[in-house]
């Protein structure tokens, strides 16, 4: 689990992964982990989505494909049974998970879809798309609901439906915004009214373009990733800033949060991921190093393990209840009602 280093007259305790996955071509830039434990699914700029026995490491099956164009973002539904990926051709594709085969394929955004978030109760697919859009799709008829929430914004990088699916909220990068902004005065994010597609509020405080975005369980607070570098939280009744998260030297380019909401967890290009304590938002441990730019995070069902995505075309998981309890602080692996 952990290598101890030497470095200078401290020693350090470097983290290292549980399970290294390879076999893909390009950048892996999805990984979300399937149900029963047991497996997890991934998604690259090689074109193909795979999956994963998550003891051994080893590819299970063939690569999943559908065309040669980039597959940028995947989601699994709240029932497990199908896979919403997104992908450079500005195509929707959802997969059945037992066969490994597209079931529809939606047209209708005319550039790279980035982003897909389910639903809670499985009946639409929310995608954010490089066009400028978000749309609400209806799983049933392959339909979008509603007209394209033009978002005003050039990339639409990050969309996710609130837990009680009142609203919805979308992460924006301009083209070229790659670099601090001296004069950023921007709204990177935005809320919707996901009934009506009417804008409810516009969150300010970021420098720089934002690219990720989580909402507690509770939805009492969204999280987001920026490229300026931070991660803040937000009060989802004010809309007013709660706190910044400050560590990354790089574009945050992926968060998620565990199922119990105590866990943050962060992608990052400065080539790490890092793990938050939700309770004081301060870093749990030491980063998790790895050889390139890191994509993705997501947590298991259980919030015990944790699967990243890199740039150097592998994935990774790593031991989440190994490294909380190392730091001591065991009591962020329980449910919050377990502490009354």
């Amino acid at each position: 689990m952990s290598s101890p280093t030497t470095v200078g007259r401290e020693k350090t305790s470097e983290i290292t992964p549980s399970q290294k996955f390879e076999g893909h071509t390009d950048e892996v830039l999805g990984a979300i982990h399937l149900p029963g434990g047991q497996r997890m699914m991934t998604c690259s700029r090689d074109s193909s989505l795979r999956v994963w026995n998550l003891k051994s490491g080893k590819q299970i099956g063939d690569d999943w494909r559908d065309g040669e164009r980039e597959v940028y973002t995947i989601a699994l539904s709240p029932d497990g049974t199908k896979v919403a990926s997104g992908s450079e051709d500005g195509r929707m594709r959802l997969w059945d998970i037992d066969t490994g085969k597209v079931i529809p394929k939606w047209t209708g955004h005319t550039e790279g879809v980035w982003s897909v978030c389910w639903s809670r109760d499985g009946q639409r697919v929310l995608s954010g798309s490089n066009d400028g859009t978000a749309k609400q799709w209806d799983i049933e008829s392959g339909k979008t609901i509603l007209a394209p929430i033009k978002t005003g914004d050039e990339l639409v990088q990050a969309v996710i439906y609130s837990p009680d699916m009142t609203m919805f909220a979308t992460g924006a990068v301009d083209r070229g915004e790659l670099a601090h902004e001296t004069q950023y005065d921007k709204s990177p994010i935005k809320i919707w009214d996901t009934k009506t597609g009417e804008l409810v509020a516009a969150l300010k405080g970021h420098t720089n373009g934002v690219v990720c975005l989580a909402w507690t369980p509770d939805g009492e607070r969204l999280v987001s990733g920026s490229y300026d570098y931070s991660i803040r939280t937000w009060d989802t009744t004010t809309w007013k800033q709660i706190a910044v998260l400050e560590g990354h030297t790089r574009f945050v380019h992926g968060i998620a949060i565990s199922p119990n909401g105590r866990i943050l967890a962060s992608a990052s290009w400065d080539k790490t991921a890092r793990l938050w304590n939700l309770d004081n938002n301060q870093p749990i441990s030491s980063p998790l190093h790895h050889a390139s730019n890191v994509f993705s995070v997501s947590f298991s069902a259980d919030g015990k393990l944790l699967a990243t995505g890199c740039c150097d075309n592998n994935a990774f998981t790593w031991d989440v209840s190994t490294i909380v309890t190392e730091a001591g602080l065991d009591e962020l692996l329980l449910d919050q009602r377990d502490n009354f």
